[in-house]
C-alpha cells in the first residue's frame, strides 16, 4: 500500500515526520506532495493530517494513470467553482432561498429531483440571456482542472462530465475543454424566458450512475480502470461504480463513503494518487 500526502501547506519537515511515523523514506512528487511506498494503514495518520490540513490517501501500489480508461467528474463545485443554479437564483433575487435548498440536497437531506424542481421553479421568469451572463461573468474553472484534463488527453483517458445542473453549461464546457461525454438537465425556455420547468427526465444520482456504467462498458474498461470525482450526495451512486472514488471538497456524507478525499488540494491532486 502507498500513502500519498499532499496539500498547499505541506512542508518538507512535515513529510519527514510522516516518514518517521511510517518507518519509510518519503518520495517527493512535487513541492507540496509526497508518496510513502510499502506502508500499512496507520489510523494515527488521518488525525495527524486532518489537524494540519493535509490531504492523504492510502492507495494500492502499481496503480498507474496511464492504465485508466474513464474519469468522470461532477460539474458544479467540482470542475467549476460555482453552483450555477445558485448564481441564477442570485440574478432572480432569490440566492439565499435557492442556495439553502442546494445545500440540503448536497448533504442528502432532501430528495434531489424534488430539490431541483423547487430551485428551477424559483428562477421562473429570468431572461434566457441570464444563462450566458452566469457563464461569462461568474463561472470559473476549479484550480487544477485544466492540468487534470490535459493529463487525461495525454493518456487517452475519456472524460465524462455529469451534472444535476444544466446542458447550457455542460455543453459549453465540453466544447471549450474537449470533454468526451456529458449528461445534465435541460431548462425549458419559452418566449426568451425560463419557464421554471425542465424538459425530459431529471438527471439524478441514478442517471449519473447509469451513464457512467454505460460508458465504462462501451470502453470495455475494468472497474479499476475508472475514477469518479464528486462533492454531493447525488454523486455517490456513480462514485460507487468506480475503481477510485474521490470526494472533492465534499460534504461529510460523501467523504465518509469515498475511497479518498481532497479537502484542501487543487483538482490536479488526483494525478498524484497514481504512480
Amino acid at each position: 500500500m502507498n500513502l500519498v500526502a499532499q496539500g498547499p501547506s505541506l512542508t518538507d519537515s512535515q513529510a519527514q515526520h510522516l516518514a518517521q511515523m511510517l518507518g519509510v523514506t518519503p518520495m517527493s512528487l512535487s513541492r507540496r506532495a509526497f508518496r510513502f511506498k510499502g506502508v500499512e494503514r496507520n489510523p494515527s495518520v488521518a488525525s495527524w493530517c486532518e489537524e494540519r490540513q493535509i490531504d492523504h490517501a492510502f492507495v494500492p501500489e502499481g496503480r498507474r494513470f496511464a492504465d485508466l480508461k474513464l474519469l468522470a467528474m461532477d460539474m458544479d463545485s467540482t470542475l467549476i467553482t460555482i453552483e450555477c443554479i445558485d448564481e441564477l437564483g442570485a440574478l432572480a433575487g432569490k440566492k439565499a432561498e435557492v442556495a439553502a435548498v442546494t445545500a440540503q440536497a448536497m448533504r442528502g437531506e432532501i430528495d434531489y429531483p424534488e430539490s431541483l424542481r423547487r430551485r428551477v421553479a424559483a428562477i421562473a421568469g429570468l431572461p434566457e440571456a441570464s444563462l450566458l451572463q452566469v457563464y461569462e461573468e461568474r463561472l470559473g474553472l476549479t484550480p487544477g482542472a485544466e492540468v487534470l484534463l490535459k493529463k487525461c488527453k495525454e493518456h487517452r483517458v475519456q472524460v465524462l462530465l455529469v451534472s444535476g445542473g444544466f446542458t447550457f453549461f455542460t455543453e459549453r464546457l465540453k466544447a471549450r475543454l474537449g470533454i468526451d461525454h456529458t449528461i445534465s438537465n435541460v431548462l425549458e425556455v419559452k418566449g426568451g424566458k425560463l419557464t421554471g420547468a425542465l424538459v425530459g427526465e431529471i438527471v439524478d444520482a441514478d442517471a449519473k450512475a447509469r451513464k457512467f456504467v454505460e460508458i465504462r462498458e462501451n470502453l470495455r474498461a475494468e472497474k479499476h480502470q475508472t475514477v469518479a470525482i464528486g462533492d454531493g450526495a447525488n454523486d455517490l451512486k456513480m462514485m460507487a461504480e468506480a475503481g477510485l472514488s474521490v470526494a472533492f471538497r465534499a460534504k461529510p456524507v460523501v467523504r465518509a463513503r469515498a475511497g479518498c478525499a481532497l479537502n484542501w488540494c487543487a483538482l490536479d491532486a488526483v494525478v498524484n494518487l497514481f504512480e
